[in-house]
């Protein structure tokens, strides 16, 4: 029997406009360890990475490698406080209800933690359409991205050579070419069409409603 094609979708900045909370999360982090919130400059490119990539990047501006507590701080904060802090964005439900009847498998796969992705993707109203969520284990397993992928396709069982990732960060279109899908840039994200086009995205998506389009081509 053949491996079913499917649909990869990255969640900060793809399906959900995540943005408030998460920025919101790392400034009371940086309260909480003794910084001044208003000294970090713009957050806009910790937005969507690894979280603890991104509050090593974020720490490292104020010199601190508190990097676990960190991690704690923020995670406790997002859990009782900012994970709901999010929306999502305009068409993404018209989007999956059309890639759905397209036939293909949808899967959520992103850089946070499982437990609260789940939690996001229920938030949204989504579970239906995207039952099937991967994302980073609490212990830190799987952080890296393509080594997420790498055990969704080994559990899932999907055909990379039929599999697309959908995303809007180098860390999506990175961890698709490790392990050899092709990948959706998606403009209305926080990557932008610089950073896309330099990760080597294989297409750009202006709008959701061009996914579906892009995935057929």
């Amino acid at each position: 029997m053949s491996k079913p094609p499917a649909i990869l979708l990255d969640l900060d900045g793809t399906l959900a406009d995540s943005r408030a909370g998460i920025e919101g999360c790392f400034k009371f982090m940086l309260s909480a360890l003794g910084h001044d919130p208003a000294t970090a400059g713009d957050l806009t490119e910790l937005v969507g990475p690894p979280i603890a990539v991104s509050i090593r990047t974020l720490l490292g501006r104020y010199g601190d490698d508190r990097i676990d507590l960190g991690l704690r701080t923020y995670r406790a904060h997002y859990s009782e406080v900012a994970l709901y802090d999010v929306a999502a964005f305009p068409g993404i439900g018209d989007m999956l209800a059309t890639l759905r009847a397209s036939g293909r498998r949808l899967c959520v796969a992103t850089a946070k933690r499982r437990d609260f992705a789940e939690r996001v993707v229920a938030y949204l109203g989504f579970s239906e359409m995207l039952p099937t969520v991967y994302g980073a284990l609490p212990g830190g397993g799987l952080d890296d991205k393509k080594d997420l992928i790498a055990e969704l396709l080994r559990a899932e069982g999907y055909d990379p050579a039929g599999t697309i990732m959908v995303g809007d960060r180098h860390h999506d279109i990175h961890a698709a070419q490790a392990n050899g899908l092709r990948a959706i840039g998606v403009l209305w994200g926080y990557g932008g069409e610089a950073e896309l086009r330099r990760a080597g995205a294989d297409m750009l998506a202006n709008a959701p409603v061009d996914v579906a389009r892009l995935v057929a081509a």
